[in-house]
């Protein structure tokens, strides 16, 4: 499914016409009201990118610690709290405990969109993180693996989309059930991330995108 609010129905023209679009009801979500909403994407080539005006942080995780630290913006901050809670609901459904760390490759990266190189990815914002799995600790000697799981999961393991996500045997289809799961998850949450992008989006086999920008849209399945 996509879905684009607004703003994005005139920013993603390309994205778009790529497939099945519909503007975001309104109420869905918190659109128009985030702080970096106001701030226009649209900057032609040799213009240059308002990277160096964005206020940013450096954040390390709270419920969940980050592979590395991230830099973003403030509200983008608040936002991958809620996302860390959310990881840990899940993983505690699946495997009895939460991941120790989230592995990603990125947050911010003054850049523009690859394919539409007039618009600013919400990368340069610091407004998105690219993650590619989660690692998690092996469990204490006395402690009792989940019913069900595969004794290998006792020990520390890593989930990644790449080669997880379609798996279908072992471990590998424990793993595939919790991001799916977490990826469905994410997008009833448009309280949390506006755009859920994932390996049914082109060049997103190996990581999830998450941003905030101005407008809703989701391809992962």
């Amino acid at each position: 499914m996509r879905a684009l609010g607004w703003w994005g129905l005139c920013v993603v023209v390309g994205v778009g016409a790529a497939g099945s679009a519909r503007a975001a009801e309104a109420g869905e979500d918190d659109l128009g009201r985030y702080p970096l909403d106001a701030m226009n994407r649209n900057v032609p080539r040799g213009e240059p990118l308002p990277c160096r005006a964005i206020e940013l942080v450096t954040y390390r995780g709270e419920a969940i610690r980050y592979v590395r630290p991230v830099q973003v913006h403030p509200a983008f901050r608040e936002r991958l709290q809620a996302f860390e809670k959310l990881v840990a609901e899940t993983a505690v459904e699946h495997y009895g405990r939460a991941p120790q760390k989230i592995l990603h490759l990125g947050a911010l990266n003054c850049r523009r969109i690859r394919l539409y190189p007039d618009w600013v990815s919400e990368h340069a914002l610091g407004n998105a993180l690219d993650v590619a799995g989660f690692a998690f600790a092996a469990l204490p000697r006395k402690t009792a693996l989940r019913e069900g799981l595969p004794r290998a999961l006792r020990g520390r393991f890593e989930v990644k989309l790449d080669p997880h996500w379609s798996a279908t045997r072992g471990s590998g289809a424990v793993h595939s059930a919790f991001l799916r799961d977490l990826a469905r998850r994410l997008i009833a949450r448009t309280d949390i991330f506006r755009a859920v992008l994932g390996p049914a989006w082109p060049g997103h086999k190996n990581h999830f995108h998450l941003d905030c920008a101005p407008y809703r849209m989701t391809e992962v399945f």
